[in-house]
C-alpha cells in the first residue's frame, strides 16, 4: 500500500474514528498535527491540487477566523484557501487523509474507504 498521511486534530472524534478506521484495516499513516505542525506553503498547494474539487471544502466556515477573511458571500479559490491556511491553521477541516496521489476530506470517515 502507498504511504499515507492524515492531518488531524487528536481532540477531534472524527480523526480519532478514522485513526480507528486505519487501524481495522491495517494501515499505517504518517500523523500531522496540522495545529502544532502548520502546513508550509508548497505542502497546502499540493493538497489543494490533490482535493481537486474538494478543496473548497478545506476551510472551517463556522470558525471565528473565517469571518475577519472577507471571504463570506463567496467561494475561495485556491487561493484563498492556501492564504487563509496559511494565516490560520486551525480553520483547516479534518481529517483529512492522503494516500499517494489522492486525497479525501474524511467527513465521514467512511469516506475514507475509497482511498484504502
Amino acid at each position: 500500500m502507498t504511504a499515507c498521511t492524515v492531518y488531524y486534530h487528536p481532540e477531534c472524534s472524527k480523526s480519532r474514528a478514522l485513526l480507528a478506521l486505519l487501524a481495522e484495516h491495517a494501515v499505517s499513516a504518517n500523523l500531522v498535527d496540522y495545529r502544532l505542525n502548520p502546513l508550509p506553503k508548497e505542502e497546502l498547494v499540493q493538497l489543494v491540487e490533490l482535493l481537486g474539487e474538494q478543496a473548497r471544502d478545506l476551510l472551517r466556515r463556522d470558525d471565528p477566523a473565517y469571518a475577519s477573511l472577507g471571504l463570506s458571500g463567496r467561494e475561495p479559490d485556491a487561493a484563498d484557501i492556501v492564504n487563509a491556511l496559511q494565516q490560520y491553521p486551525q480553520l483547516m477541516q479534518r481529517p483529512i487523509l492522503v494516500c499517494g496521489a489522492h486525497a479525501v476530506i474524511a467527513r465521514p470517515v467512511e469516506r475514507a474507504l475509497a482511498l484504502l
